[in-house]
C-alpha cells in the first residue's frame, strides 16, 4: 500500500542540504523503562514463585516456568508481561493461603507497571 511507512531501527530524514544533524533512534537501551522499585518487586516476586514452584503439582509448575521468563525480561511486550502476570497469580490463587504471598507480590508489580 502506497503511503505506509514502517520502521525497524534506525531513521534519517533530510530535507535540505544546511544543520542536518541526528537520527532518531527507535531502539530501547537494555533495562530501559525500568526502575528500581519494579526491579526489586520483580526480584522479590521471583523468590516467592520458586518457593511457591516446589509446592505445586507438576503440571501447574511447569506452566510457571512456561510464563515467568516474560514476567521476568524487561524487554517484553507490555501485553505479553501483563499476561504472563496474572497467569502467575491465577496458579497462585489455586493453591490458597500458600499462594497469597505470590498473588501480592504480581499485584504490587502490576501497579508499579501502571496496570
Amino acid at each position: 500500500m502506497s503511503g505506509d511507512n514502517y520502521y525497524f531501527g534506525d531513521s534519517v530524514s533530510m530535507h535540505g542540504g544546511l544543520g542536518n544533524t541526528g537520527i532518531v533512534k527507535n531502539q530501547a537501551a537494555a533495562g530501559a523503562g525500568t526502575s528500581p522499585a519494579l526491579d526489586a518487586a520483580i526480584a522479590q516476586l521471583v523468590e516467592l514463585v520458586a518457593e511457591l514452584r516446589a509446592q505445586v503439582p507438576p503440571a501447574r509448575a511447569q506452566s510457571i516456568d512456561e510464563v515467568l521468563p516474560d514476567v521476568t525480561r524487561a524487554d517484553a511486550e507490555p501485553q505479553q508481561r501483563h499476561r504472563a502476570l496474572l497467569a502467575v497469580a491465577g496458579i497462585a490463587a489455586t493453591v490458597g493461603a500458600v499462594g497469597q504471598p505470590v498473588v501480592e507480590a504480581v499485584n504490587s508489580v502490576l501497579a508499579l507497571l501502571g496496570g
